[in-house]
């Protein structure tokens, strides 16, 4: 038998195929676990995220001294 790829889910107790195949027994498998949807989203907002923060505040960016503020926020605690 030649390779190929099945789609398949985990249904709580045992792995079930997407699509009907014949298989003779001990046939070898390969199986593949594949990230969530949700992490593949999170990971990208996280890429995204971290980019724009770099864009930002890159190895360049100036240091602002205290007299160079035009106007203090008076709720910062660290002063």
């Amino acid at each position: 038998m030649e390779t190929v790829t099945l789609r398949a889910h985990f249904d709580g107790k045992q792995i079930v195929l997407d699509e009907p195949i014949e298989l003779e027994p001990n046939t070898e498998l390969i199986v593949t676990v594949l990230p969530s949807a949700a992490d593949e989203e999170r990971e990208a907002w996280a890429r995204l995220a971290l980019e724009s923060l770099a864009r930002a505040y890159s190895d360049d960016e100036p240091e602002y001294s205290r007299d160079q503020i035009k106007e203090a926020n008076a709720e910062y605690a660290g002063r």
